[in-house]
């Protein structure tokens, strides 16, 4: 390992983020994987954090992280497949863990493409416990045109809202409403968007869009009211968004959801959404990690 170079990465120049994308199709193709390492989020004012390991010139591993709450960090990595079994990852990993540790970051949650063999194989010596699985889906028609509920408007958050978001959130999902309002706070950077749904002046439902790059869109944390579900909101909700974001140039949309949750999936595939990946997230407390 004295030839390799590990450093925390601090050009995030158009020429580094070019070796990060090649380094990124390379394991790729090799795997035959669905790999994504967010190289879309790789900036220097608020983006991911990231580590780099070189052998010479040559880039040959990168491993980076985020958190969302303070308490969990949400890991990707790849390592190039001439300097696999090397322990470069466990290196890598090993710069990670001592700034989670700083900042008191509980656990570790990996992306790791289903159909990566290297990578499950990769994270099961870590000790981590698979935690959920996921479908990554892409906009791949245009929603059809149907009639509008009649009072339904979407429009976008404003600060009187927060606390409708905090309900609507911890309902949908099952966190606390302590941990949503901490997740939103950390969460509220210029390029991600809420939108409100209400029916009438009544607040029904919320959706958010991650604005990633000039023409791509992320959509997450959509919900609506529990007592609001099953009345088609949800649908025409997503519709509008995505019929907006269209408006707006965003050729690129995309969203993910649990794979085991069938209703969610039929209604993304209903506005035009199709399958294009799947993701295993492991977990691990930072303190297993050395």
């Amino acid at each position: 390992m004295n030839d390799y170079q590990i450093v925390k990465m601090m050009d995030f120049s158009a020429h580094q983020i070019e070796r990060i994308r090649m380094l990124e199709q390379l394991c790729k193709h090799f795997d035959g994987s669905s790999l994504r390492v967010g190289i879309e989020s790789l900036k220097a004012d608020g983006g991911d954090h990231a580590f780099l390991c070189h052998h010479g010139d040559q880039l040959i591993g990168f491993v980076s992280w985020y958190t969302s709450d303070e308490i969990e960090a949400n890991i990707n990595g790849m390592v190039h497949p001439e300097y696999r079994r090397q322990g470069i990852f466990r290196k890598l990993l090993k710069s990670v863990v001592a700034e989670l540790k700083a900042r008191g970051i509980q656990k570790c949650r990996f992306r790791i493409p289903a159909n990566s063999r290297p990578g499950i194989t990769c994270i099961r010596p870590l000790g981590a416990d698979l935690s959920s699985s996921e479908f990554t889906m892409n906009l791949s028609r245009l929603p059809t045109d149907e009639p509008h509920r009649t009072g339904l408007t979407v429009r976008q958050a404003e600060a009187r809202d927060f606390e409708f978001m905090v309900q609507c959130s911890s309902q949908a999902f099952g966190d606390s409403e302590t941990w949503t309002r901490s997740y939103f706070l950390h969460t509220n950077e210029p390029e991600r968007v809420t939108y409100i749904a209400l029916d009438g002046l009544t607040p029904i439902g919320m959706i958010r869009v991650n604005h990633i790059a000039a023409n791509t869109a992320v959509i997450h944390d959509f919900c609506v009211l529990s007592s609001c579900q099953g009345k088609g909101y949800g649908r025409e909700i997503l519709a509008s968004v995505v019929s907006m974001l269209l408006a707006k140039c965003n050729t690129h949309i995309r969203l993910s959801v649990v794979t085991e949750n069938k209703r969610a999936l039929n209604l993304y595939q209903s506005v035009g959404f199709e399958v294009s990946a799947e993701f295993h997230y492991y977990v691990a407390p930072v303190v297993n990690l050395g």
